[in-house]
């Protein structure tokens, strides 16, 4: 299969190296700016139509009947040309229209698909799959942008609406924003892993809907001293995932240098934070209409009271947490560490990992975007070190970063990381 670069109008060039520095690059993405202080409190979503959207006069059929998909409607406009319509669960948001369908036609055909968006713009470029499960990007050739924006980098930099053409036949093919990892999917992988004896996972509340928050505990011995990772706290960000993915698989992986980590440390995962918002296929918030990544102070929502829980539980049991993350994808890889004028020493442990990380990955250099700002701690990495004394970190993936990249990056991550906890 022929290989097409992304566009650089989403957001990331895959050729480009960044500069990194520890307050802040000259190139590339440069990340968001402090973060407002906003309430918590539960207010409404609309949650979506389910069904098959079928036409008097076409062959074609559009359906958003699975976990994880989003398609709010469709207009045939004759010919073999369709709008889609993608609304979000509510406003305000975060502009990270996610979209997910599946098409077929009882006739084989070529169709063309315009998308359209509610107050945002085309941020995520197409993936296609067969069978749900196997994604690999639209081909360049069979899109088409509309609108283009300005710049490199963010929603100004996104087209307003983007149009492709597929072709069609009696069996579905599924388009989405980025892969399709569910909760159903997330948890296969987490019963995978722990298959194996020093892997255990279990259930430490529901969410809002009554989806099971689960944690997977990677410990091989009774260590006392604790990692904790968190991942998908926003639905679409799903290169963020995949890091984690690989991350925690080479935590828990065969290496003489795993087999040590795991007898002196023990890792918490809570690989699926938001499992409501990824099934409904939310843009950004959980099923009570809030950013979680803006609750880890107020508490008021059940996914982040689940985290807080356990932590001061395993804190009562005398765990001594050392090193925190979440996992997150952005329009370039950044990472957001606490400044070490918060830290202080104990922080500098975080800049010596993207440091290892830089080193063992010089084609991909990612930028820095360090905080010296500990409160409010509505953000999980405020939390973490000002409830327990933990360095953490935001560490976030390009929406469009290359997958195999991802696993790499991922893998090399919890390589350093160990090698630096066990100095």
């Amino acid at each position: 299969m022929k290989t097409h670069l992304i566009p650089l109008i989403f957001g990331i060039s895959l050729l480009c190296a960044c500069k990194n520095t520890q307050s802040g690059a000259s190139s590339g993405y440069q990340g968001q700016g402090p973060n407002p202080v906003v309430s918590t409190k539960t207010k409404p979503v609309q949650k979506q139509w389910r069904g098959t959207w079928a036409f008097q006069d076409s062959t074609v059929f559009f359906s958003n009947q699975f976990d994880g998909a989003r398609l709010n409607g469709v207009a045939h406009d004759g010919q073999d040309h369709y709008t889609l319509w993608i609304t979000a669960e509510n406003t305000p948001i975060n502009p990270s229209p996610w979209y997910g369908f599946q098409v077929w036609s009882t006739t084989p055909r070529e169709i063309q698909l315009q998308f359209t968006y509610d107050g945002s713009r085309s941020r995520y470029y197409p993936k296609i799959s067969r069978d749900g499960i196997n994604f690999k990007t639209l081909d360049s050739t069979r899109f088409k942008l509309i609108n283009p924006g300005e710049g490199e980098f963010g929603i100004r930099a996104a087209p307003e609406q983007i149009e492709i053409t597929l072709q069609v036949d009696e069996e579905p093919t599924w388009v989405t924003a980025q892969e399709l990892y569910t909760s159903a999917r997330v948890q296969q992988w987490v019963d995978t892993l722990s298959q194996k004896p020093f892997v255990s996972n279990y259930e430490i509340g529901k969410s809002r809907e009554g989806r099971p928050m689960k944690l997977m505990e990677v410990n091989e011995g009774d260590a006392r001293k604790a990692l904790m990772i968190i991942s998908r706290q926003h639905p679409p960000e799903v290169t963020g995932f995949l890091a984690m993915k690989s991350f925690m698989e080479t935590l828990a992986g065969d290496s003489e240098q795993a087999r040590a980590f795991r007898r002196e440390f023990t890792v918490f995962n809570v690989p699926l934070m938001n499992p409501d918002g990824v099934d409904n296929g939310h843009w950004r918030h959980n099923l009570g209409g809030i950013d979680l990544n803006r609750d880890w102070q107020e508490f008021n929502q059940p996914e982040t009271r689940a985290v807080r829980d356990f932590l001061q539980r395993k804190s009562r049991e005398g765990y001594e947490f050392v090193f925190g993350a979440d996992f997150h994808s952005t329009w370039d890889d950044i990472y957001y560490p606490l400044d070490t004028l918060v830290t202080g020493q104990k922080g500098r442990i975080v800049f010596d990992w993207i440091q290892s990380i830089s080193n063992r990955l010089p084609q991909k250099q990612t930028n820095i975007s360090a905080s010296d700002q500990l409160t409010p701690t509505m953000v999980s990495r405020n939390h973490f070190y000002a409830a327990h004394g933990m360095p953490a970190i935001v560490f976030e993936l390009g929406d469009n970063t290359p997958r195999d990249f991802l696993k790499e990056k991922g893998k090399v991550a919890a390589e350093e990381l160990m090698r630096l906890l066990m100095k």
